[in-house]
């Protein structure tokens, strides 16, 4: 067994699970701090507008690479390699894979550089000519970190295949940590606080973090640029066949920021900043929970795959399903109960007044629903390119955007701020929902989802007498306790989940005996049925 396998043992899942998560915990509350500094130093309006905007062109030449999808695309193929123990003929492929995309998207970034006037005169027809003007001067300056991030993510992808997880789980806290210093860099330098200092500081963050770290970290596992396998390696060719359907297809996942956007901007100024801070704000368990599961168990469920151990991917699939959705759902209602209070506290001081603060908790609140979409769909979609499929989940996830457009438009116009979350949860909710019964299909697959589902619902009852008791408990303590916002609202959140976690743990400790209980009146299951709920126990 080689080393690089051996790292990819079923039991080392945890361990890698573990890794993910707790990186990417330290970069999502960097990511908070790096929004609550923003807040604080700019507030929410029509140049805070121009900063969120500005990143729309160099997000979709990344995703026009599948850029955001580049791990995923040459995971499978690296495997496979490594499987059949030619590990040489992989670093082959590796290097031309990556001299094509070195190039692809430096074109890019020069044709996205003369066209950038043009597509945000197009996609924000409501921006002033200085909105414009600056947006664009913004976007130009950001656009050259599109290539740290393609060819530093190719860098990650062999650091993944071999099991290696830590040093790619610098690069976002690195990225974040320069777009603080930048900001703040800047502003102490000229003066003035501008979004100009956060862009800047993401371009050395993308270079440093993703780029210049990541080439160590590869190198670390062995990796080698060799060229002699010539332009058109053969596993160029497999990365065009598995990367063209994330390339061309426009899912709903891939644009929901850009909906965010888009739509936030027709409801006025502010608005896109609001739900920024919202979105990045439900994005923290997002990260901690689902996707810190979905980047472990990647690498695993490839090389499962690879080996043709079928059964064993599938039960990896299900029982990540069910830790994902039991621990999604109960942040769900913990945020969604709490949500004012958060915002409150993190983001309200100095330029970012209560009417913010508002307009951002009203969004969070319908935003939280979705936390187990994103958990579900993050597990399911990788399950999908594990296998190869990738055509499955675009082809869907398109779909789903055509349902999504008539139904942002309708809910934007209705509710406003509250509309465009709203539409979000419901557009990611039907993808989800079609790619789960898709994945499982046939008698077999519809008893494990049945299985999958059963667990989930045990999480809801003691999730929604939690969230009930945590917002009494928030609002008994902002109500009638008088004192500084911030620290009036850390300590509502406190007690919220304090009694969150009292009555969800102790009901679902309750439930949780009870359904043992029964368990053991019946006949013993095989193996392969162990629920989550047994294993935590």
């Amino acid at each position: 067994m080689s080393r690089a396998t051996d790292r990819l043992r079923p039991g080392r899942m945890g361990i890698a699970a573990l890794i993910v998560s707790g990186g990417i915990l330290i970069s999502r509350v960097l990511g908070v701090l790096r929004e609550v500094i923003f807040a604080g130093m700019l507030g929410a309006d029509g140049i805070t507008d121009q900063y969120v905007a500005a990143f729309r062109i160099p997000d979709y030449a990344n995703y026009l690479l599948a850029g955001g999808f580049l791990t995923i695309t040459f995971i499978p193929i690296f495997s496979k390699y490594l499987a059949d123990d030619d590990e040489a003929e992989g670093w082959r492929g590796f290097s031309s894979i990556v001299r094509w995309l070195a190039i692809a998207i430096t074109a890019l970034i020069i044709g996205a550089w003369f066209a950038t006037p043009w597509i945000i005169d197009t996609i924000y027809p409501d921006f002033t000519a200085d909105q414009i003007s600056n947006t664009v001067r913004l976007t130009r300056i950001v656009l050259p970190a599109q290539f740290a991030f393609v060819v530093g993510a190719m860098f990650a992808s062999v650091q993944y295949a071999k099991g290696v997880f830590t040093i790619p789980t610098l690069a976002p806290i690195i990225y974040n940590v320069c777009i603080i210093a930048g900001g703040i860099i800047f502003a102490w330098v000229t003066g003035t606080a501008d979004p100009e200092g956060f862009v800047w500081g993401a371009v050395a963050g993308a270079f440093i973090g993703n780029l210049a770290v990541q080439w160590w970290g590869a190198r670390r596992v062995g990796m080698r640029l060799d060229f002699s396998g010539g332009w058109w390696h053969t596993a160029v060719g497999q990365y065009v066949l598995l990367a063209i359907p994330l390339m061309i297809g426009q899912t709903v996942v891939a644009l929901d920021e850009s909906f965010m956007s888009v739509f936030g901007d027709l409801v006025g100024d502010g608005a896109q900043t609001h739900l920024l801070y919202a979105r990045r704000t439900m994005f923290v368990p997002i990260g901690i929970i689902a996707q810190g599961a979905a980047v472990a168990a990647y690498p695993f469920l490839a090389r499962l795959w690879a080996e043709g151990n079928i059964r064993a991917m599938y039960r990896t699939v299900d029982k990540a399903m069910r830790w994902v959705l039991v621990l999604s759902i109960a942040s769900a209602g913990l945020l969604a109960a709490l949500a004012l209070p958060v915002v409150r506290a993190l983001f309200e001081r100095f330029a970012f007044d209560v009417f913010d603060s508002s307009a951002t908790a009203a969004a969070l609140f319908f935003y939280a629903f979705s936390i187990p979409i994103w958990g579900a769909l993050q597990i399911l979609s990788r399950a999908f390119y594990a296998r190869r499929s990738m055509w499955t989940p675009v082809i869907v996830g398109t779909v789903a955007t055509v349902v999504a457009v008539p139904l942002y438009f309708y809910l934007t116009d209705a509710f406003g701020i509250r509309g465009v979350a709203l539409a979000s949860v419901l557009s990611l909710g039907f993808y989800t929902t079609v790619l789960a019964l898709l994945w499982y299909r046939g008698a077999e697959g519809r008893a494990r989802l049945r299985k999958v589902l059963a667990v989930a619902g045990r999480a809801i009852p003691p999730t929604v007498l939690g969230a009930g008791a945590a917002y009494l408990i928030a609002w008994a303590v902002t109500t009638n306790i008088p004192g500084q916002t911030t620290i009036v609202n850390v300590v509502a959140v406190l007690l919220g989940t304090a009694a969150f976690a009292g009555i969800a743990f102790s009901l679902g400790s309750f439930l949780y005996d009870i359904l043992t209980a029964a368990a053991r009146r019946r006949p013993p299951k095989d193996p392969d049925e162990t629920d989550v709920m047994e294993i935590i126990g």
